[in-house]
C-alpha cells in the first residue's frame, strides 16, 4: 500500500532532543520504581513537556511495562523531579480506568518513566497515557497483554537494524498500521557513529547526535533522545508492545564480553565502563523488564499454549572474541588446519553456562506447539565456496564486481549441474569443495556453540517445533537449520528498517537485475539457504497457528522519501511436525 506521513512536530522535537542529556548525573538506575508517597511539599518539582512519544514492553497475561520520558524546564536544577501520572484504561477514551498512579523520576534515570502495571487481564488491549500536575499530558498509546489457555493465533512484527542517519523510519510506520499482536525488536535499535562514518551520505538533516561516536552515559541518552522524536519510531511504540534484545551496536560494532572491534582502549577508556554506560540508558530508554542485573536480558514470554518465545542474548553477556580469517591467512592461503583448529575450541561461547542452562529449562518446561528464539545473528549454516569470500573480501573497482558477477554465475551454474548428476569443470568442482562460513560473527563461528543448543532441542522429550528469529544482517534470510541429516528447525531473518545491506557490500547496488543474480546463485550455492534478499529495507510478519508458522517478508520501496510503497514479496510456511521443511506460499 502507498503512505504519505503528514508533517510532524519535527522541528519542536529536535529542540526537544537537544535537551535530552541537558542534565545527567551518573546513577545506577531502576527500570521500574513504585508510586512514592512522600510529602510533595519537600520536593523540588519541575515544569516538564513530553517530547519522546510513549511506549509498552515485556507483556504478560497479567502485566505490562509502560514508558515514557519527560524533558524538565531548562531551570531546573541536577536535583529536580518531575511528578508523573499515569493512566491505564479499556478504551482510547481513557474514560473505563483500570489502573493510575504516580511516579517521580529525575536525572538519575535521565527523566525516564517505567511503570510495571500489573493484576490485568489476559489477552486484553488496554490505553494507557501519562500526566503532569500542571496539565501536560502525552499522546494515548495502546498495548496488549499476552493470551493464555488455548490460543488460536499470534502474529508478530520482527525488526532490527534501524540507523538514524541512514534513512527515514518508514518501516516503522508499516509496522505501527499493521495487525502484529507485539513487536519483537532483534537489536540495533541505535548505532553508535559520529558524523562521517558509518554511513552518514545519505542523512538529509538526520545527522547523528551527538556528532561523535558515542562512549559514555551521557552521549548514549543523547543519541537515544535523538532517536525517540522521530514521528514513525513513536508511532510504532505507541501502537504496539515491544519484546527486546539489544545486538552490537547499541554499545559498538561486533562487541562480545570484553571487547568490541570499534572500541580502542588506549583513546576510549575501559570497555567494561563503556559497556555499563550502554546497557544503563538501554534500560532506561526501552520498555523492557529491569531487575536487579542489567547485563541479563535473556527472558521467556508464553503466548498461551501456543508459543513460547525465548528472547536470548548471544551478543554481550557471554560471547567469545570472534574470529578473524585474517589472523589464518599464510603466503599459500588459508591455514585451514588451524581454523578448524579454533573453530572446535570448546572454550568459546556464544550463550554461556548460565544463558545455556536457563534456556534448557525455559524449552524442557514449555509445552508450546512453537518454541521461537528470538536472538540476534544467523543461526542457519552458510558455508560458501573460499574463492567467493576472497572476491567479495576486495571489491575495490567496476572489474572486480564483474568478476565477482561472473563467479557467482559459473559456480553456481556447476553446482546445479553437479545436483543433476553432471560432469563440471575439474577446477570448479574443485573450488566448490573449498567452503567456510560466510560470517564469522554470526552461528557460523561458533560451531561448538550451535551444536550445544542443537543437542539440547534434539534431546528434548518432545518433538520441538523450532523456528528461530534473526536481525544483524541487514537483508532477509529463510533457512533450514540441519544437524546432520536431522531437520531441527527453520530460520526466518528480517531486514533491515534503514542499515544498508550486501547491495554495498556485493557491489550490486540499486541494479535490479544484478541483484537478482546474486540473490539466486547464493541461494544455490548454500544448501541449507531457501531465500534471499540481498537489498531492500523491510520488517517480517510472523504469524503462528496450530498448524503450521508463515512469514511474510514487508519491505518499502523507500527510506529516502516520506511517500513510499510498502508491499509483501515473499512468503514462506512451514508446518508444525517433525519434518519442519520450509515451503514457499503463493501470494494472492
Amino acid at each position: 500500500m502507498s503512505h504519505t506521513p503528514s508533517l510532524s512536530r519535527r522541528r519542536f522535537l529536535q529542540s526537544v532532543a537537544g535537551t535530552a542529556s541537558a542534565v545527567s548525573v551518573p546513577a545506577v538506575i531502576t527500570g521500574c520504581f513504585a508510586d512514592d508517597d512522600d510529602n510533595e511539599s519537600s520536593r523540588n518539582l519541575t515544569v516538564f513537556v513530553f517530547g519522546h512519544g510513549v511506549a509498552s514492553g515485556d507483556p504478560l497475561a497479567d502485566a505490562v511495562i509502560l514508558w515514557t520520558r519527560v524533558t524538565p524546564d531548562e531551570s531546573a536544577t541536577a536535583d529536580a523531579e518531575a511528578e508523573v501520572g499515569y493512566t491505564l484504561a479499556t478504551d482510547a477514551a481513557m474514560t473505563d480506568v483500570v489502573a493510575s498512579g504516580t511516579v517521580y523520576t529525575d536525572a538519575s534515570r535521565d527523566y525516564t518513566v517505567k511503570v510495571d502495571v500489573t493484576g490485568l487481564s489476559a489477552g486484553t488491549s488496554y490505553y494507557y497515557q501519562f500526566s503532569g500536575k500542571d496539565g501536560e499530558s502525552s499522546t494515548v498509546g495502546k498495548t496488549k497483554t499476552l493470551p493464555e489457555g488455548s490460543v488460536s493465533s499470534v502474529k508478530l512484527a520482527v525488526c532490527s537494524c534501524a540507523n538514524f542517519p541512514a534513512g527515514l523510519f518508514n518501516v516503522y510506520q508499516e509496522i505501527a498500521d499493521s495487525d502484529a499482536d507485539a513487536v519483537v525488536h532483534l537489536g540495533d535499535y541505535l548505532y553508535e557513529y559520529g558524523t562521517n562514518e558509518y554511513p552518514t551520505e545519505d542523512a538529509e538533516g538526520r545527522e547523528p547526535e551527538p556528532s561523535v561516536e558515542i562512549t559514555t552515559l551521557a552521549q548514549y541518552r543523547q543519541r537515544y533522545a535523538q532517536y525517540h522524536v522521530d514521528a514513525n519510531l513513536q508511532a510504532a511504540h505507541a501502537a504496539k508492545p515491544f519484546i527486546c534484545v539489544w545486538d552490537d551496536h547499541e554499545l559498538a560494532n561486533d562487541a562480545y564480553k570484553d571487547g568490541a572491534e570499534n572500541h580502542d582502549e588506549t583513546t576510549e577508556g575501559s570497555f567494561a565502563d563503556r559497556r555499563a554506560a550502554a546497557e544503563q540508558a538501554y534500560h532506561e530508554w526501552l520498555p523492557i523488564r529491569t531487575g536487579s542485573d542489567n547485563t541479563h536480558i535473556y527472558r521467556a514470554f508464553d503466548f498461551g499454549d501456543l508459543v513460547r518465545l525465548h528472547m536470548l542474548d548471544t551478543r554481550i553477556l557471554a560471547r567469545s572474541k570472534q574470529l578473524d580469517y585474517t589472523n589464518y591467512m599464510t603466503a599459500s592461503g588459508l591455514d585451514t588446519t588451524a581454523f578448524m583448529t579454533a573453530m572446535a575450541d570448546t572454550s568459546r561461547v556464544l550463550l554461556g553456562d548460565e544463558q545455556s542452562a536457563w534456556f534448557g529449562n525455559s524449552l524442557a518446561t514449555s509445552g508450546a506447539t512453537w518454541d521461537v528464539l528470538g536472538q540476534q545473528v544467523l543461526m542457519g549454516r552458510m558455508y560458501i565456496p573460499a574463492d567467493i569470500l576472497t572476491a567479495m573480501a576486495s571489491l575495490a573497482t567496476v572489474e572486480d564486481q564483474q568478476a565477482l558477477a561472473t563467479m557467482l554465475e559459473t559456480y553456481a551454474t556447476a553446482k546445479y549441474m553437479q545436483s543433476l548428476g553432471m560432469d563440471i569443470d575439474a577446477d570448479v568442482a574443485a573450488a566448490l569443495a573449498v567452503t567456510a562460513p560466510y560470517n564469522l560473527d554470526a552461528w557460523d563461528g561458533y560451531e561448538v556453540a550451535r551444536q550445544l543448543l542443537y543437542a539440547q532441542i534434539a534431546g528434548q522429550s518432545r518433538d520441538v517445533n523450532l523456528v528461530a528469529l534473526a536481525g544483524d544482517t541487514h537483508n532477509a534470510w529463510a533457512s533450514q537449520l540441519t544437524q546432520g541429516d536431522s531437520a531441527i528447525g527453520v530460520e526466518f531473518a528480517t531486514p533491515s528498517v534503514t542499515s544498508p545491506g550486501l547491495e554495498v557490500y556485493a557491489g550490486f547496488g540499486s541494479d535490479a537485475a544484478l541483484q537478482a543474480s546474486f540473490e539466486s546463485a547464493i541461494t544455490i550455492l548454500i544448501d541449507d539457504l531457501k531465500y534471499l534478499n540481498a537489498g531492500n529495507r523491510g520488517f517480517m510478519l510472523v504469524t503462528f497457528t496450530p498448524e503450521k508458522a508463515s512469514c511474510d517478508w514487508v519491505f518499502v520501496d523507500s527510506i529516502t522519501s516520506s511517500s513510499y510503497i510498502a508491499n509483501t514479496r515473499k512468503r514462506m510456511q512451514v508446518m508444525a511436525g517433525s519434518e519442519l521443511t520450509l515451503e514457499n506460499v503463493a501470494l494472492s
